[in-house]
């Protein structure tokens, strides 16, 4: 009994489970792990061109592709008083976007004025500090709130059409890809935006635009004087022959219990096309 006590064998405490281990950080506590949308964010590749955009509030935050892009870091969200000097997609334009825009678009970037059709007076856009205000030619839009309209594009459709009517398709296809119904702009679009592409000035653009519109209208001009001429000549045929007799015998009637069903039976055709 030399009166020493033996040192007590320390126990190696494992962490329980739920307990953090020895490696802990602490100055991680109350962080939490970044959601995959930020992950996508982060690793997003960044747009060659600078996009800029002005919001007005106008829109629905749900629907707004503008604030989306944003949301992506694709585009920066301008203040009212804030002046860009690139080219901004605004109807106070007196030209057209064009191939001739390229370089200050490369240099100064591209922005777009986010607002609702409907309350286009409520914009300040005279206030709008820009330099090199353009309108874009005449498209179809293919966005759910506007679909098959003309002209009344939302902000990703604006950009998009802007950026491939100036060359950067790669850009225009980036920004329409975060969008289910993006593509569709580009087939809906696919004529008009490669005549367009082909232009080198304003003055072309408008050119190749007016001469689209005639055509369309002539197609569709002819192709409803067609369906009148069809529709014609067959009544007559019916009549021709319901006129002939053989046997000298007076022109048979025509049947109005027939033609009455004929015609129910044209509406049942009908509303099952609707279905």
């Amino acid at each position: 009994m030399g009166g020493h006590k033996q040192p007590r064998k320390q126990k190696n405490h494992r962490p329980q489970r739920g307990q953090p281990s020895s490696s802990y950080d602490p100055s991680v506590e109350g962080r939490s792990l970044p959601s995959e949308a930020e992950l996508n964010e982060e690793s997003e590749p960044s747009p060659a061109i600078q996009l800029a955009m002005w919001d007005f509030g106008q829109c629905d935050a749900k629907r707004c592709t503008g604030r989306k892009l944003a949301r992506f870091n694709l585009l920066k969200e301008l203040r009212v008083n804030a002046g860009f000097g690139g080219i901004v997609l605004s109807p106070v334009g007196t030209h057209c976007v064009s191939r001739e825009d390229y370089p200050l678009i490369k240099q100064r970037g591209l922005a777009v004025v986010d607002c609702s059709w409907h309350r286009l007076t409520d914009v300040p856009f005279a206030k709008l500090r820009c330099t090199a205000p353009r309108l874009l030619p005449w498209l179809v839009a293919a966005n759910p709130v506007n679909y098959g309209r003309p002209c009344e594009l939302s902000c990703v459709e604006a950009l998009a059409a802007a950026l491939f009517i100036c060359g950067e398709e790669e850009t225009a296809q980036l920004l329409l890809g975060k969008f289910k119904w993006g593509h569709a702009f580009l087939s809906l679009n696919k004529e008009l935006l490669k005549a367009y592409s082909d232009c080198k000035d304003s003055t072309e653009i408008i050119s190749a635009q007016n001469a689209w519109i005639s055509k369309q209208q002539s197609l569709q001009g002819s192709s409803a004087l067609q369906d009148k001429e069809d529709k014609d000549g067959a009544f007559s045929d019916e009549e021709a022959n319901s006129d002939d007799s053989d046997d000298g015998l007076p022109p048979l009637q025509r049947n109005l219990n027939h033609l009455k069903l004929e015609e129910s039976e044209e509406e049942s055709e009908s509303e099952e096309g609707e279905e």
